[in-house]
């Protein structure tokens, strides 16, 4: 005779529908319902136990443009250092906080998350400077804007399902990605109206990527060398948040050396994050019920729910203004970014002058979509060091092809 276990039957898989159950009764109105999405461009049966956020969250994960994130440029090249920014980890910093701020507003975090993931997959290799080269390249054959190329990625380029192309996202997913808009992301899309709002979970990704930006190149910069905590308190919001630290950890405030100096410049990092993020979740609160948003329509029409407010605002404009003026135009950085530019122009060039030096999966594309976008794609894709290594094997005589 078996003896029965006192917990036997507390553990039990929930199922898809459970799921979508759960988030009609604990959701939002206002947010996306996984039971209620419009469903993918081509139709694929139900999975028995993920919703289709996150199966769209998975796929994106999954994808070779998301592994190649880890090795492109935030702000400094991989190669200066381990302990700084890469395109993979902001996007991890901007999934975090999108969670948190959906899930304080009782919105659909799987969604959320998803978008986040998948809001830089567009980016080329070294950054701005790369996606600038490109974008001068590209006049006159049809353009380049990363956050446009992110949807190119997810609608046509990823292959890992053979009877659709690209990942076959979600309608909602892909409209957060087509409208994802920050100071450095200019939507436009075909595929969506543009004069109607993202769904909440986009606004939210639009702003936490600012939020993750803004505090992480401060820091990035600082442990570079290419600021001083002096300068930073300049910044009216740096030095309350400092001043506020200081009496809260008083030894922060007397104690000198490096290892004292970095605390402090990571605790108010950390609350550098923490004041915009709570910031805007009061300002969501309010606006939505400003506006007497009561249905998704409602938002697409409103102005921007998930917003800074005025006053928090102003200090995020100064922090980008600092940014601009101190990190971003460094001689180190502008350095980095010219020495990027030479590489994507010569790159650039001699592809499209003789296209049969590309591998054969793009080759195999050139008669459909032709030389310009071919090797623009070619190039988009590329990892800081598959850049520098093909430039090398291109124009290094005695580098091995």
């Amino acid at each position: 005779m078996t003896e029965s276990h006192p917990e036997a039957g507390l553990l039990a898989l929930a199922t898809r529908q459970q799921i979508e159950q759960r988030e009609r009764e604990t959701l939002s109105p206002l947010s996306c319902r996984s039971a209620d999405s419009a469903g993918r461009k081509v139709p694929e049966p139900d999975h028995p136990y993920r919703t289709a956020y996150q199966r769209d969250r998975d796929r994106v994960i999954h994808s070779a443009s998301f592994r190649r994130l880890q090795y492109k440029t935030q702000v400094f090249v991989n190669h200066e250092g381990d302990h700084f920014r890469t395109r993979l980890t902001h996007t991890l910093e901007v999934a975090q906080i999108s969670r948190t701020m959906a899930r304080a507003l009782r919105l659909n975090e799987d969604l959320a998350e998803a978008v986040a993931l998948a809001h830089d997959l567009g980016h080329t290799p070294f950054g701005h400077s790369g996606e600038d080269a490109l974008s001068e390249l590209m006049a006159g054959h049809g353009g380049f804007e990363h956050n446009r190329h992110t949807m190119r990625i997810v609608d046509f380029l990823e292959e890992r399902y053979p009877d659709v192309p690209g990942l076959n996202l979600s309608r909602e997913t892909r409209e957060c990605l087509a409208k994802h808009t920050t100071r450095y992301d200019k939507p436009i899309s075909r595929d969506f109206p543009m004069n109607e709002r993202p769904p909440l979970e986009g606004q939210i990704v639009d702003l936490a990527d600012s939020i993750a930006y803004n505090s992480h190149d401060l820091e990035d910069a600082l442990s570079a060398g290419l600021i001083e905590e002096e300068q930073c308190a300049g910044l009216d919001i740096w030095r309350e948040l400092r001043s506020k630290i200081a009496a809260d950890h008083p030894k922060l405030k007397v104690a000198s050396g490096r290892a004292y100096e970095r605390e402090r410049q990571n605790r108010v990092g950390k609350a550098l994050i923490n004041a915009m993020v709570s910031d805007a979740l009061a300002t969501a609160v309010a606006s939505a019920a400003k506006f007497k948003a009561a249905t998704l329509d409602d938002i697409r029409r409103a102005p921007a729910i998930v917003a800074f407010s005025p006053a928090m605002a102003r200090q995020v404009r100064a922090v980008e203004e600092f940014l601009w003026a101190n990190v971003y135009g460094h001689y180190r950085v502008i350095r980095m970014a010219k020495r990027a530019r030479r590489f994507m122009e010569r790159l650039f060039g001699e592809f499209v002058r003789e296209p049969r030096q590309l591998p054969p999966s793009f080759q195999a594309r050139l008669s459909a979509d032709g030389p310009y976008q071919v090797v623009c794609d070619y190039l988009a894709g590329m990892t800081d060091r598959f850049c520098q290594d093909e430039y090398k094997r291109l124009f290094e005589p005695f580098e091995r092809t």
